[in-house]
């Protein structure tokens, strides 16, 4: 099934009276169905903030765009876990020697020659780290 009828099927059912719009507190309920809280100020600044037409409700290109930033937030927050774990020093880079440890933490053993290659093949400003920006367009360009 396409992402846009899913958006539909999910905003239908939480559309209450039918009126093709979701109130703060329809959306508080979309929001608990998944086993998450949003206070009710939360859900109206949340509704402000992506309402459109200014009515006080989300039409269903509103909750569009509501759920995919909330999902493009949700990524970002995964990757940035991900860049800590190799990073490891808190120096907010990815040195070779981090890269190798976390590898080898992996399973796979690289020796740190080959991950200054690794790492070089995405260091975009040449310093022989990876920035967390580098390291989000490497993985970008990964998957």
């Amino acid at each position: 099934m396409e992402k846009q009828r899913q958006y539909e099927l999910v905003f239908n059912r939480f559309d209450e009276n039918g009126d093709g719009k979701i109130s703060a507190s329809e959306l508080r309920k979309c929001v608990a169905s998944i086993g998450a809280e949003m206070s009710e100020e939360d859900a109206k600044a949340a509704v402000a903030l992506m309402d459109s037409d200014g009515d006080g409700l989300l039409c269903l290109d509103d909750f569009i765009r509501l759920v995919e930033g909330a999902e493009e937030e949700e990524k970002a927050k995964d990757l940035l876990d991900a860049f800590k774990m190799y990073e490891m020093d808190g120096s907010g880079y990815i040195h070779p020697k981090s890269l190798k440890r976390m590898l080898s933490r992996l399973g796979e053993s690289k020796s740190l020659n080959e991950c200054k290659k690794m790492i070089a093949r995405f260091d975009l400003n040449d310093d022989g780290v990876l920035s967390f920006d580098e390291f989000k367009n490497m993985m970008t360009c990964s998957t």
